[in-house]
């Protein structure tokens, strides 16, 4: 035999597998770096995530949080704001953009409950929900000068005149709002007497809440844990049914003796008209991005839960979403554009 047939028999099973692979890099990996899940969503497109609320408060975290957790697999993308009305107004514009599948906007608990409460006429069946990403608990917190030292003084003083404790939080209608109306009534006042002050953004309850403008607050952990490690705000209770690990001195509502337990949930939905096929990238790529490293650590480091949930499981979930909050919004009184 021939010794470069010889040399090549010896060499060839190596250099069909080089060639497999190479096929494999290709499959898996698509031009520019970007993995076959971002190529078949995305093409040529950069990714935009909406905020759909000014900057500072829950869902511009998790919209930046996601930013950096899938830089390493779509490259470059952008945040940008929509603040107003629990979300709604971003919402509105949101579902303007049908059939493009490289725009995403983070939703959650809060958007369901400003879409009842405001009676919004766009709501999420106007969109594509692709993934639910976190729960976060709400906590109680008082300026570090109140003369209100315990969740026992405050539910003590919305006992006796509960017009005079004013709340400041979220949008109306949002997760603030309606532990504030679960609290009132759980102490046996009117919910819809609560003395809310609603704001478009995280930021701005909390600038409220320094003026000495509001007798309380109540805010997202991760939005307000700053301030609370800072000493300029003191945490009087947390919404959660146990004790959360970046805040292990708060006790929960229920240990106060108040029975209410309320977590807020964030996840992420695509416009609709996109395809089947698409829906199905943007969700393997959200998977994708749920297990990096940057993403896991991003959960730790806000106190986070991590409930990722896709496909028709997160739909089930939406759907019973909506209608314990539609109705959690009617028994408190809040609907009606109130």
């Amino acid at each position: 035999m021939d010794p470069s047939s010889m040399r090549w028999r010896a060499v060839a099973p190596y250099a069909v597998a080089l060639v497999l692979a190479v096929v494999l890099v290709v499959v898996t990996v698509s031009r520019g770096g970007r993995p076959a899940a971002a190529e078949a969503a995305l093409g040529d497109q950069q990714l935009k995530i909406m905020a759909p609320a000014d900057p500072g408060g829950g869902w511009d975290q998790t919209s930046r949080a996601m930013q950096e957790a899938l830089r390493d697999l779509v490259g470059r993308s952008e945040v940008y704001n929509v603040g107003g009305a629990g979300g709604t107004i971003g919402l509105s514009q949101f579902a303007q953009l049908d059939g493009q599948p490289h725009q995403l906007m983070t939703t959650g608990l809060i958007m369901v409950g400003a879409i009842a409460a405001n009676d919004a006429r766009v709501t999420l069946d106007q969109v594509t929900p692709l993934a639910r990403l976190t729960t976060d608990s709400q906590v109680v917190v008082v300026p570090a000068d109140s003369d209100i030292q315990t969740m026992a003084d405050l539910a003590q003083r919305m006992r006796s005149d509960l017009p005079s404790v004013s709340i400041a939080g979220g949008s109306a209608g949002g997760a603030e709002q309606i532990l504030a109306g679960l609290m009132a009534d759980e102490l046996g006042q009117d919910p819809a007497g609560v003395n809310y002050i609603a704001h478009a953004g995280g930021g701005e309850a909390v600038a409220t809440l320094l003026s000495g403008t509001a007798v309380a607050g109540i805010s997202g952990i991760s939005e307000i844990k700053p301030q609370i490690d800072a000493g300029e705000m003191r945490a009087l209770a947390v919404s959660s049914a146990e004790r959360v690990d970046i805040l292990p001195d708060v006790p929960t509502l229920m240990e106060e003796g108040i029975d209410v337990e309320l977590t807020n949930w964030r996840g992420v939905v695509a416009p609709a008209g996109i395809t089947d096929e698409q829906e199905l990238a943007l969700e393997e790529l959200l998977t994708d991005m749920s297990e990096t490293e940057v993403w896991q650590e991003t959960l730790e480091s806000n106190g986070w839960g991590d409930v990722f949930l896709v496909g028709p499981e997160f739909e089930e979930f939406l759907a019973e979403e909506v209608r314990r909050t539609n109705q959690v919004i009617a028994d408190l009184g809040l609907g009606g554009g109130q």
